[in-house]
């Protein structure tokens, strides 16, 4: 087998920033937000229907919560969801000027 060269790409730590999305800094959120919400949705064995049954939220917004389909959800509406899961969610914003980021070879 023949052996191919890699180049290793240091990210920025936001790979939809990575990817030249233009809101990667909310898809980064609204991702991070949709994470916990399935992992309290597995440590606490509950199904999409039992959550629709304890929070009120449709069980397709579970599903699709659970399959990255995030286009239909805003950052409120993903943290009410934990926020009906019996969830505390802190949110810190920080802004300063934005600084030109490159990708550099490892």
């Amino acid at each position: 087998m023949k052996k191919e060269a890699v180049e290793l790409v240091r990210g920025s730590g936001n790979v939809f920033r990575d990817f030249g999305y233009p809101d990667a800094d909310i898809q980064q959120a609204k991702a991070i937000l949709a994470a916990k919400i399935v992992g309290v949705l597995d440590k606490q064995d509950i199904s999409v229907r039992k959550a629709h049954d304890l929070t009120g939220f449709a069980a397709a917004d579970f599903s699709r919560v659970r399959k990255a389909n995030l286009d239909r959800f805003t950052l409120d509406r993903l943290i009410a969801m934990l926020v009906k899961l019996n969830q505390d969610v802190e949110v810190r914003i920080e802004v300063k000027p934005r600084r030109q980021r490159h990708l550099v070879p490892a």
